[in-house]
């Protein structure tokens, strides 16, 4: 069972939680971003809690403000985003997505999902302002996130790649319908037949060598959404064909700003966050 740190004092507590989260790079982005607001009574931490031990977790924090400690909000990843919904008044996004990835404690408590407004506004910073076609791999969790911001950037068609069609359409059909997005499906591995403004991959694996060459050829704008395997072939790829390549850390980042100002109140500037992720991602390879 986990530990839980005390949040008594005037400090005022945040932290992100998850299972695993040893390799997180949350605290260092948040904590970069106190530094530079001047918040000096911001305090930002790592949990590892799993989804069994999420109702108490959050239960405890809430008993810890009602004594008189500070805790202002959580930044929440996987497993957990799913049953977070049930911790406080869920926003329309986080509900159509059926997942949050952030707590701010109140009454009530309220739950949000920046993982979209974080791709758009990444995607923004890299001057991609609009969208017509996309192609999208995974049907998990994180693509139905890209289908949501592939809404707001104005995406008409999407081609998914996925194991299995059944699972993509379970998954992703309803909401894609929801937002009058039009979806084909192809097999894991397929590039796009016409050329595509974004691909974007959602899978949290390091793709085929060249099967990423081949996938990033028909496209315009390339987007790794994860960072574990920085820099994935896919980026490699990208980035050799002079592709406009974004990685999982301008994702992390981006929705890292929207999580910041829910629980602080202030905007920061992405750049310095942007400059300590990557400089940790390089320390990694």
């Amino acid at each position: 069972m986990t530990n839980f740190a005390s949040g008594q004092g005037r400090v005022n507590r945040c932290a992100v939680i998850g299972h695993p989260i040893a390799h997180s790079l949350s605290p260092l982005l948040h904590r970069t971003a106190y530094a530079q607001l001047g918040l000096l009574d911001f305090r930002y931490d790592a949990f590892d809690v799993d989804e069994h031990e999420l109702d108490d977790f959050i239960a405890d924090l809430e008993a810890q403000n009602r004594d008189g400690a500070r805790w202002v909000g959580l930044s929440v990843t996987a497993p957990n985003k799913p049953g977070l919904l049930s911790h406080g008044v869920v926003d329309p996004l986080a509900q159509a997505l059926h997942a949050g990835n952030t707590l701010i404690f109140g009454s009530p408590n309220r739950v949000y999902n920046t993982d979209v407004t974080g791709l758009v506004s990444a995607l923004g910073a890299r001057g991609v302002e609009r969208v017509e076609t996309a192609q999208l791999i995974g049907n998990g969790a994180t693509a139905r996130s890209s289908l949501a911001a592939f809404h707001r950037l104005g995406v008409g068609s999407v081609q998914v790649n996925a194991r299995s069609r059944e699972r993509a359409e379970r998954s992703l059909g309803e909401l894609a319908g929801f937002y009058g997005i039009e979806l084909t499906f192809v097999d894991f591995d397929s590039p796009s037949p016409e050329p595509v403004d974004l691909l974007v991959n959602s899978v949290p694996v390091n793709l085929d060598a060249e099967a990423a060459a081949l996938l990033v050829a028909p496209a315009k704008n390339v987007f790794e959404l994860t960072y574990n395997f920085y820099p994935s072939n896919l980026e490699q790829a990208g980035q050799a064909a002079g592709k406009n390549t974004l990685s999982g850390m301008d994702l992390l980042v981006f929705q890292a700003l929207d999580q910041i100002e829910l629980m602080t109140g202030q905007r920061t500037d992405p750049r310095p966050l942007l400059d300590a992720g990557y400089k940790a991602l390089e320390s990694k390879k």
